[in-house]
């Protein structure tokens, strides 16, 4: 079985550090990540992702990550089901991230990465920004393959 979630965004607000009853380091943020495709003449939309961070992540990501970071996050998809405090049943879905990494330039960023932290400074590629002749028509009468 597989289970392996990588996502890249920005963080929707400051992240909070915690400690459990027995001292472990936990973390919960909001990663906005874009989406790839914009239809014409709409906005580009985006998926607002709830991450959580254990131990030294998420000491690291409280040290050096704040609200407009752009962050990526490697990890596994966990759901859980609980109890609101009013008894209604409530089911959350995240990501249990095992590595976080530095994204855009120190500047665009502003985390005060430290020497020698991975930096990637170029954007994803996009197929929303290709235009009509990067692609070529395929004939109707031509039998697919799929």
């Amino acid at each position: 079985m597989l289970n392996c979630a990588a996502i890249m965004g920005r963080l929707t607000a400051d992240p909070e550090l915690k400690k459990t009853a027995t001292g472990t380091s936990v973390i919960s943020f909001t990663v906005a990540v874009d989406r790839n495709f914009v239809k014409q003449g709409e906005e580009r939309q985006a998926d607002f992702i709830d991450v959580v961070a254990w131990r030294q992540t998420a000491e690291f990501v409280s040290k050096y990550f704040h609200r407009g970071s752009m962050i990526a996050v490697n990890g596994s998809i966990q759901t859980r089901n609980w109890e609101d405090k009013n008894g209604n049943k409530r089911k959350s879905t995240e990501i249990i991230a095992d590595n976080v990494s530095f994204c855009g330039s120190r500047n665009e960023t502003g985390n005060g990465a430290p020497a020698g932290a991975p930096v990637f400074s170029e954007p994803a590629p996009s197929y929303s920004t290709a235009d009509e002749g990067d692609f070529r028509e395929i004939p109707d009468e031509d039998d697919l393959p799929f």
